[in-house]
């Protein structure tokens, strides 16, 4: 499987911490990859690294066979790089459509041009045309995603998304999940585990900046080196 996103030997320190050390990852093209670990495994921070909101101290990060690591948030959108962060970010007094078509504008030729897909996306996700300020948080974190989605993106980098949904939210946002295209990459984190499982085709592991394990979700389900370092995390 040609790999999609690349890291090599990524590090990224906050002063004295070490928030990331020496990261190697392999995402192939259309994969459902998971982050999973304890609060402060790095797991965000390397979110942030991939998508260009924070520099690597050190390693490399390549999507699609060409070098981002130097690029910013912008230059790697318009590569394909999309992403949803953990508290929602939809404009609040734009309409549900306009929040979309706005979103895709800049990499599908302009507002006018993007209102067709933008329409699509909408009813995909069962969204209500009204402000995003009128939605549920379930209803906005569903909003994101037909946002990113609106930008056509090779690589997805989700950041919690299923945070403080109910169970009926966190059931419409699994279907969604489930029903993406294969043409779309995944990069999920995500501290909700029966999600993971179910949509993930590998996962990694980190804790505290180091990696532990990568795997199938029945190899992470069965490894004692994941249950130890979960279990250390919370002594």
């Amino acid at each position: 499987m040609r790999a999609l996103l690349a890291v090599d030997a990524l590090s990224r320190r906050y002063g004295s911490l070490v928030a990331l050390d020496r990261i190697d990852l392999r995402i192939g093209e259309g994969e459902r990859h998971a982050l999973i670990g304890p609060n402060g495994a790095g797991k965000t921070t390397l979110l942030d690294l991939v998508a260009g909101a924070a520099r690597p101290d050190g390693g490399r990060i390549w999507v699609a066979g060409r070098d981002v690591t130097r690029l910013g948030p912008a230059r790697r959108a318009r590569l394909g790089v999309g992403r949803i962060h953990q508290r929602p970010a939809a404009w609040p007094s734009l309409s549900t459509l306009d929040n979309i078509a706005v979103a895709g504008a800049r990499r599908c030729g302009g507002y006018r041009r993007t209102l067709p897909a933008a329409r699509q996306l909408l009813s995909a996700h069962g969204l209500p045309d009204v402000t995003a300020a009128q939605l549920s948080h379930g209803q906005r974190r569903q909003l994101e995603i037909a946002m990113a989605l609106a930008g056509r993106p090779r690589l997805l980098l989700l950041d919690e998304p299923a945070a403080g949904l109910s169970a009926v939210e966190f059931s419409q946002l699994s279907a969604v999940l489930r029903d993406l295209p294969r043409t779309v990459t995944v990069l999920l984190v995500e501290h909700r585990l029966d999600l993971v499982y179910a949509l993930a085709d590998r996962v990694t592991v980190l804790r505290d900046g180091q990696h532990v394990a990568t795997g199938t979700p029945d190899e992470i389900r069965a490894s004692s080196t994941v249950r130890t370092a979960y279990a250390e995390a919370v002594i």
